[in-house]
């Protein structure tokens, strides 16, 4: 049978913790291997049963590890379908926002495969071979520092300066020579030398709301990883610079920003499709800009899901469905202040 109700997903969540504890036999025994635990990972489909599994997983980890990051990847389909089958995955999609991202440390939506793709990538659409290569290389250069010692900040540089933004858009660029690296990385951001002149809104690859204009969104925070291409301003700041460049960046209203770079260049392995990637050097490795970001383009997406849930979702859940995705979406409006806000004035 389809996999598809979202409520599927809970029962089997349910039926299968009954038999036996899943934490207890999925994650505690690896969790007891780590020295210091810093975040768990999950990757999961948001539009399909497999989003209220999720939801039930995300639920007791947070119940079990309350001070771990816990980090939500969200696979939805970017194939078009019929209007009934889109208007379910809709629903579910809704579904899963409004119940694991309040709960998780990271929550990035991923468009599997993004409907605009650059001359430098040759993707088979219909084949997961290829899109989950396409989303690796993007997803392993994100979160390369936290596999790097020197850049110990990087959950912090998640945060932001509030940690109240948490759904971040995975987007990404190819680039193929040096010549071409510097030119995109001048163009893409100015060159007046402060951080919110390097904030980028352009890449070749949206994985997140590649149907969504990001030229007018406002950006609030971004972190980006550079693995390959020089950038001689970068460095790691200090705790005491770090403080001191939040507290300006807070002064001038202007969005967090954290650039990761490394000479370490991305690595296309064996088991990628050997055409995917035009730009790949001959010893097989490539350059690649990857971000994290979050920006007001998420209060638009949440806003057409509000719109679905109030039509098609029954009444019996709209309500706590459409208030959870309202409260959501306002934290993603600029001019949107919080409560700590109005207590600190």
């Amino acid at each position: 049978m389809p996999f598809e109700d979202w409520n599927v997903g809970e029962d089997l969540f349910d039926d299968l913790d009954k038999e036996h504890d899943l934490l207890d036999r999925d994650v505690r025994p690896f969790a007891e291997e780590c020295d210091q635990l810093r975040a768990l990972q999950i990757f999961t489909g948001s539009d399909d049963a497999w989003g209220g599994f999720a939801a039930k997983y995300v639920d007791r980890l947070r119940d079990e590890y309350g001070k771990k990051a816990i980090w939500v990847w969200a696979i939805e389909s970017g194939a078009k379908v019929h209007r009934q089958t889109q208007m379910k995955r809709d629903m579910n999609k809704a579904r899963t926002i409004c119940n694991i991202s309040p709960q998780s440390s990271l929550y990035t939506p991923i468009i599997d495969p993004p409907s605009r793709l650059p001359s430098t990538v040759h993707l088979n659409p219909h084949s997961q071979w290829y899109t989950s290569a396409l989303i690796s290389s993007a997803m392993e250069t994100v979160t390369l520092p936290t596999r790097l010692r020197p850049y110990h900040n990087f959950e912090a540089s998640l945060a932001g300066d509030d940690s109240i933004h948490k759904i971040f858009e995975l987007q990404s660029s190819i680039f193929r020579a040096v010549d071409d690296e510097k030119q995109a990385s001048n163009s893409k951001g100015s060159n007046e030398g402060d951080e919110s002149s390097k904030v980028q809104k352009e890449f070749d690859l949206d994985f997140s709301y590649d149907s969504l204009d990001s030229n007018t969104s406002h950006i609030f925070n971004q972190l980006q990883v550079r693995r390959g291409i020089e950038d001689t301003d970068d460095k790691i700041p200090s705790m005491k610079d770090l403080s001191l460049i939040r507290k300006e960046r807070a002064y001038n209203s202007e969005p967090n920003f954290q650039s990761f770079h490394t000479s370490l260049q991305f690595p296309v392995l064996d088991s990628f499709p050997s055409d995917l990637f035009s730009v790949a050097k001959p010893e097989g490795k490539m350059n690649v800009l990857a971000t994290l970001t979050a920006s007001s383009r998420t209060a638009d997406s949440i806003r057409a899901m509000e719109t679905v849930a109030s039509r098609i979702i029954s009444v019996d859940e709209r309500e706590n469905i459409v208030n959870g995705l309202g409260e959501i979406r306002e934290t993603y409006e600029t001019g949107w202040m919080s409560d700590s806000d109005f207590d600190d004035d």
